[in-house]
């Protein structure tokens, strides 16, 4: 009997994940590289990828990389530019109506930039595309590839539960 539990204190037991973190469907974050801005953001488990509403989306080349510059098109937004090196470009797809038959738009293709986000207490750096948001309620989308870099989990029917950021 000794022998079998030496034995068993030799197997390395597997570590068990951290619990998530349980978030609402909307929550406050902080872009501190975007001027320290709080936005109200939709936590979106069926999108993959963050969206940040942004406008005069323009690349050029800066020391031979690829960067963008843009404006938040967010209400109250200030009108300064910002600049960010670009991660990569994602190809978006558009959901098209049941009832088209062949007609299959052309993916969109977005600028992505890794920022750090803050919400509640936690900062994370997370790949964010920038698009134009200005038509929807929340300026910004948190996908399920940002969802898993804080290690959340989303409640749809709670509302605002992490403190106001505060990195």
């Amino acid at each position: 009997m000794k022998s079998l539990l030496a034995l068993l204190s030799f197997i390395a037991l597997p570590a068990l994940a951290a619990e998530p973190t349980l978030y609402g469907r909307y929550e406050y974050i902080a872009l501190p590289e975007i001027g320290g801005e709080v936005l109200k953001a939709k936590m979106d488990t069926g999108a993959l990828t963050a969206s940040l509403s942004a406008k005069d989306i323009e690349t050029f080349t800066r020391d031979g990389e690829d960067w963008v510059r843009f404006r938040l098109a967010t209400k109250d937004a200030s009108n300064k530019v910002y600049e960010h090196k670009i991660a990569r470009i994602s190809k978006i797809k558009t959901r098209s109506e049941e009832d088209e038959d062949e007609d299959v738009a052309a993916p969109t293709k977005r600028p992505v930039v890794d920022l750090e986000l803050c919400l509640g207490n936690v900062k994370r750096t997370v790949e964010v595309n920038l698009t134009d948001r200005s038509s929807f309620n929340y300026p910004l989308l948190i996908g399920a590839k940002a969802l898993r870099e804080f290690g959340a989990a989303v409640n749809p029917a709670r509302r605002f539960t992490a403190d106001k950021p505060d990195c």
